[in-house]
């Protein structure tokens, strides 16, 4: 009969969390090679812009609203998986932001009457973490770093009924540089917790570029008696799906003013708007917004 020598090695066992941890490396280097994918693909994208830039596109107001919102709805109609669709907006913002600075000077002037009130903080979420802001206490002061060229574009309390001088007249008769809305903040939603709450037009001195899925601002003038119900049966007739409307009046003016919102992209050869009657002199196309991302889409 034998025996076992007393030094003689035992037999291992397999060590039963050695398989998790080789299979959480092999995943954490899957991730590192998809990060430099990533990276490479960033890169190339910047050295496409640089063509572009090249082409001649260095020095212009580099503000394609309604090409971003384009790109972003794309992007989120594509997406799947458990990255958040909010997550995808907020990358991308930034990467546009980014390719955005390549092509000349950036920066947005940023009306915020009240601290805190969230416009700051809504321009930031949209224009990059990066770019330069530049706080004024009013719609004028902001709007008068685009007439200098000292900015991109300006980000404006949303127009209301009750304002004594509203900002959006004081763009009806400049005409160097010409100043249009082009966006609308936010652009996504719904808002999650500690996101601004304020909600914005941004205005910049070049034309607005349709998105696919836009709004349209339009003003008028008009007889100052005229009804709130007799402007919509204008619009109606001329062909004009009406959104919010607001009406100016004034007992010392001799002249009521309108800013529609209606459906679609609106240009200034429009034919429907030479269709519109009771009105004093042919209607200014303040500019347009692409619509904003909302509910499940976001």
């Amino acid at each position: 009969m034998t025996s076992t020598a007393p030094n003689a090695p035992r037999p291992t066992q397999a060590d039963p969390t050695d398989a998790p941890a080789a299979a959480l490396t092999g995943l954490r280097a899957e991730i590192d090679r998809l990060d430099d994918a990533i990276h490479d693909l960033l890169m190339a994208r910047a050295d496409v812009v640089a063509r572009v830039i090249a082409q001649g596109g260095k020095g212009r107001v580099a503000l394609r609203p309604g090409r971003e919102a384009g790109i972003l709805r794309r992007l989120l109609d594509r997406h799947h998986g458990p990255l958040p669709r909010r997550a995808v907006v907020r990358v991308w913002r930034e990467v546009l932001a980014a390719t955005t600075a390549m092509q000349g000077p950036y920066a947005i002037s940023v009306c915020e009457a009240e601290p805190g009130s969230g416009f700051a903080q809504c321009a930031r979420e949209h224009f990059g973490a990066l770019t330069p802001l530049r706080i004024y206490h009013s719609p004028a002061q902001a709007i008068a770093e685009l007439g200098a060229g000292t900015a991109t574009a300006a980000v404006l309390p949303l127009p209301a009924e009750e304002e004594a001088h509203p900002w959006w007249t004081s763009l009806l008769h400049r005409a160097d540089p010409r100043i249009h809305v082009v966006a609308r903040l936010p652009f996504w939603g719904p808002r999650t917790e500690g996101a601004p709450r304020a909600h914005a037009l941004v205005v910049a001195a070049v034309a607005p570029d349709p998105s696919g899925a836009d709004r349209s601002l339009i003003t008028l003038e008009l007889p100052p008696g005229q009804s709130r119900a007799r402007l919509s049966a204008a619009l109606g007739a001329a062909g004009f799906r009406q959104g919010q409307t607001l009406l100016l009046r004034d007992p010392r003016v001799p002249v009521a003013q309108a800013l529609v919102d209606v459906d679609g992209f609106v240009t200034e050869d429009d034919p429907r708007l030479a269709a519109l009657t009771d009105v004093l002199r042919r209607p200014v196309v303040l500019g347009a917004y692409a619509l904003p991302v909302e509910g499940e889409t976001a």
